[in-house]
């Protein structure tokens, strides 16, 4: 069957064409409608180029940007977390002050006539320590409980507390080389018969001493003369177990503190032979040279001379390995005497700051009645 063939547009047509059909047509059409003002419109059809490769590639880019920033994210965090933690932990192994409030304008570390108080504080075993302003030896224990001066009865069994004093380091040459630290402990109770004798010094009918008097006597034990008689007399007389704890803070030999231990000895007995020039002195200064001859003491390592209420020197060390081991002792009470001297009193001391900071340990037990310390935190 044919198509029908559409008949051709012409004029005469156009014209023998009814009108509404007419109108139809220009509907259906309105590309092809225009005016006597308006051109004709052309028909543009929008045409999209599609590059697929293009595409992929900026899609493959935005991906990877967004893993890397995600990664990089991530890594920032867990470094940030990591490095908390450290600051953390950091904080937490340094031992911790334990202060009570108090008005702003309040020392808490000032005694009422001024003095410092020692520093206490506490390491995370709860063990009361004392800062000693070194970093390779930050801290002396307020307190050691030893064998060594037991007495009878329950010392026996339970040992000796030492209370820490006063502490401070050792240098040599006008460089200020650093050799050690040393600390000086006193039997917690003897510290009564220390009380009472430097109390009675200052006013024989009191129990305690007033700030104006504390001055007195600090004055007093910082003086050659008189400060080297008050502790000749406290040694001789009341004579109070008590230990200097050395802690070197940095390598050294025996030798070499056995050589400053005697020059300080000898050096105080120079001069005074009727008292110091006699045969068993002399031995015992030899048998005190003859307990020095070893090796080499590494920093941190602790050394120990305890004097006990007798007068006798007995010497500790601890190696490191075997642990805490005696080493030696001397009997002659006049050499533990000089040794001791050698930091408390004089002209020239091992440690004028050990020497101010055990005067201001001295000056906390006077300005308490007499055979109150040993039942208080000092």
């Amino acid at each position: 069957m044919k198509a029908p063939r559409s008949l051709p547009t012409t004029p005469l047509l156009r014209s023998l064409t009814p009108r509404s059909y007419r109108q139809q047509c220009l509907r259906l059409n309105p590309a092809q409608c225009r005016t006597f003002l308006r051109p004709r419109r052309q028909n543009h059809r929008a045409v999209e180029n599609l590059n697929l490769n293009r595409m992929r590639s900026e899609s493959y880019e935005y991906h990877i940007k967004r893993r890397n920033f995600l990664l990089c994210g991530a890594i920032s965090g867990i470094i940030a977390i990591c490095y908390t933690t450290y600051l953390i932990s950091v904080e937490l192994r340094k031992p911790k002050k334990f202060d009570s409030g108090l008005p702003d304008k309040l020392d808490p570390f000032s005694t009422e006539a001024g003095s410092k108080r020692k520093t206490i504080i506490h390491d995370k075993d709860g063990r009361e320590l004392v800062p000693t302003g070194n970093s390779t030896v930050p801290t002396f224990p307020r307190t050691l409980d030893l064998a060594i001066g037991a007495g009878e009865g329950q010392e026996r069994v339970n040992g000796v507390e030492y209370t820490l004093v006063g502490l401070g380091v050792r240098t040599v040459s006008f460089l200020g080389i650093q050799v050690y630290m040393v600390g000086y402990y006193i039997a917690t109770a003897d510290i009564a018969a220390i009380q009472s004798r430097l109390v009675k010094e200052i006013n024989p009918i009191a129990s305690t001493l007033i700030p104006s008097e504390k001055d007195e006597l600090r004055a007093a034990l910082l003086d050659p003369v008189r400060g080297e008689r008050l502790w000749t007399d406290i040694l001789r007389e009341a004579r109070p177990r008590s230990l200097f704890r050395v802690v070197p803070v940095k390598d050294t030999d025996f030798h070499h503190l056995r050589d400053g231990f005697v020059r300080a000895i000898t050096g105080r007995a120079q001069g005074r032979n009727a008292e110091f020039g006699d045969e068993a002195f002399g031995e015992a200064m030899r048998e005190f040279r003859g307990l020095f001859n070893r090796g080499k003491v590494p920093k941190k390592k602790e050394m120990l001379l305890c004097r006990d209420a007798d007068g006798t020197l007995t010497i500790t060390f601890d190696d490191g390995k075997t642990g805490m081991g005696t080493i030696g002792r001397v009997r002659e009470e006049r050499l533990s005497r000089l040794l001791w001297l050698n930091y408390l009193a004089g002209s020239k001391v091992a440690s004028e700051p050990a020497r101010a900071n055990i005067v201001e340990g001295i000056m906390e037990f006077v300005e308490r009645p007499v055979g109150t310390v040993a039942t208080q935190v000092i």
